[in-house]
């Protein structure tokens, strides 16, 4: 069996629904998001409350966030949309694997797509970029963010399998 669908399968067996289910049992709450988003990490299938961050091509404050416990959340990043300087790399897939995150999710670039492949936390991006990111500490965290054409508010819920990404205002199951 491959890696992705070992990936896929355990979050299923973990009581993960597949996103296509739960758009099936609530079509009136789901806000599905554009095909857009490539899944680099380790981990295919993820979900859990949000917590957001809006910045561009600036990754100091998205970092100070992965520093805090994670508690089984998905950070949103709202990087809009550049893919000229990558926001997330292995050492913050690392830091976010450590302190409990879920997943990550990415309206921009990615880099260390190897490293990423081996830490167990979810990384879904628009793409990649070999640049590294600055390091200013601009941007807004607690933020509405805007992730391949749909809004995810912080506390929303988000669920990302290898069918796309959707986002709730509640906790389905």
């Amino acid at each position: 069996m491959s890696r992705a669908i070992e990936a896929g399968v355990g979050a299923l067996m973990a009581g993960q629904r597949s996103i296509c289910d739960l758009c099936d049992d609530y079509p009136d709450e789901v806000r599905i998001a554009a095909p857009l988003l490539r899944s680099y990490g380790a981990r295919q299938a993820f979900g859990g409350r949000a917590a957001t961050v809006q910045c561009h091509e600036d990754n100091a404050l998205l970092a100070s966030v992965l520093d805090e416990p994670g508690s089984g959340r998905v950070l949103v990043v709202d990087g809009g949309g550049s893919l000229q300087r990558a926001l997330v790399g292995g050492k913050l897939g690392a830091k976010a694997a450590a302190n409990g995150w879920e997943g990550i999710i990415v309206q921009g670039a990615i880099r260390d797509v190897e490293e990423l492949d081996q830490i167990g936390v979810g990384v879904v991006a628009l793409g990649i970029s070999p640049r590294r990111p600055q390091k200013l500490g601009t941007g807004a965290r607690d933020v509405i963010a805007h992730v391949a054409g749909i809004v995810i508010a912080p506390g929303d819920w988000v669920w990302v399998d290898r069918n796309g990404l959707i986002a709730t205002a509640r906790e389905l199951r």
